[in-house]
């Protein structure tokens, strides 16, 4: 991707009151997306915000929050999403809850596709996020926030002195596994073959931890309990033989999968299938910036998706500014 500024289609002066041709379009609705959205919405640009069939990210189906600031006895996933996007929409933010299904930032205004329907944009904030893989089991669903988890780091505070068990084989089991150890009593890893596909480094630093404990060719086939999940039913992938596993609580560490499909061709997808950022924010076109955990392969916690919306509306709004698609005095002093 050159980093060239497409040329643009039109003037400076766009007639805006044609709502579907804005200054900024984000595509994403968590708390990347939403965050862009406020800042951008508070700098007087009239954010977009194509949210998706399924809105707000992967908080939506978390259900005790304690580690986003501002909330000292915690808040439920879904209750603090809906704060994001009323905060959004108190500045003016305008959502659409439905898939972007088409893009082309080939030249601007950038076209971004609704089904048939044709939106532009001066800038297009990328903040789409990254979707925890499953094992795809109607009890695994059943439990999912009552036991059932895909982060380690949001919900491990909740399994103190519980036994659990962590599903995967590479850096990202080995590494849940490991910081689970910090509030469980025991964290039993389920691997689906004979060896870990993780780092040497990080396999040896597991094995060695003394509550950890390695199954080796086992995989989950029910998740059982009553109210909050008490046992795994588990098989052996050479034997077959089936058992029950004692367990509080289970983690899925398969991987994520980045929402990138609807970018193939049009921006760099790097290890992982994680969109490359080109310094803070950029994408390597310029009037296209990234945000949130569609790059982030790392952190992937909230706070640090919120903060990548607030580079990325700072950054879409001083660009505007610098191309002449908003005076440069009416730039937001943040």
């Amino acid at each position: 991707m050159t980093a060239t500024v497409p040329p643009s289609t039109g003037t400076p002066d766009h007639d805006h009151t044609d709502t579907r041709h804005r200054k900024v379009v984000i595509i994403g609705s968590g708390p990347a997306g939403l965050t862009a959205a406020i800042y951008a919405a508070r700098a007087n640009l009239e954010p977009l915000v194509i949210a998706g069939n399924t809105p707000m990210g992967q908080l939506m189906i978390t259900s005790d929050v304690e580690n986003y600031p501002g909330f000292p006895h915690g808040v439920q996933g879904p209750e603090l999403m809906q704060h994001f996007r009323e905060q959004a929409e108190r500045f003016g933010t305008t959502i659409i809850e439905k898939d972007a299904t088409r893009v082309d930032f080939g030249e601007r205004p950038f076209r971004i596709w609704v089904g048939d329907d044709e939106y532009r944009a001066d800038a297009v904030i990328v903040a789409t996020g990254a979707s925890a893989l499953w094992l795809g089991l109607p009890s695994e669903e059943e439990f999912r926030g009552r036991g059932v988890s895909a982060c380690a780091t949001c919900d491990g505070f909740f399994f103190r002195d519980r036994d659990i068990a962590v599903v995967g084989g590479g850096d990202t089991a080995l590494e849940e596994a490991t910081f689970l150890t910090r509030f469980a009593s025991k964290v039993t890893m389920l691997v689906r073959r004979d060896e870990f596909r993780g780092s040497k480094i990080m396999q040896e630093r597991a094995l060695r931890d003394p509550k950890i404990d390695v199954l080796w060719n086992r995989e989950v086939l029910e998740v059982k309990g009553d109210m909050t999940v008490n046992a795994l039913t588990v098989r052996d992938t050479k034997t077959g033989e089936t058992s029950e596993l004692p367990a509080q609580g289970l983690f899925i560490a398969i991987g994520y999968k980045p929402n990138t499909d609807l970018f193939e061709g049009q921006l760099t997808v790097g290890k992982g299938g994680y969109l490359e950022l080109v310094g803070e924010t950029g994408s390597g076109i310029e009037g296209v910036f990234i945000a949130g955990d569609v790059h982030d392969a790392h952190y992937r916690q909230a706070v640090t998706a919120a903060g990548d919306g607030c580079k990325a509306a700072i950054d879409a709004e001083r660009w505007l500014a610098s191309v002449g698609e908003i005076e440069a005095s009416t730039a937001t002093n943040w």
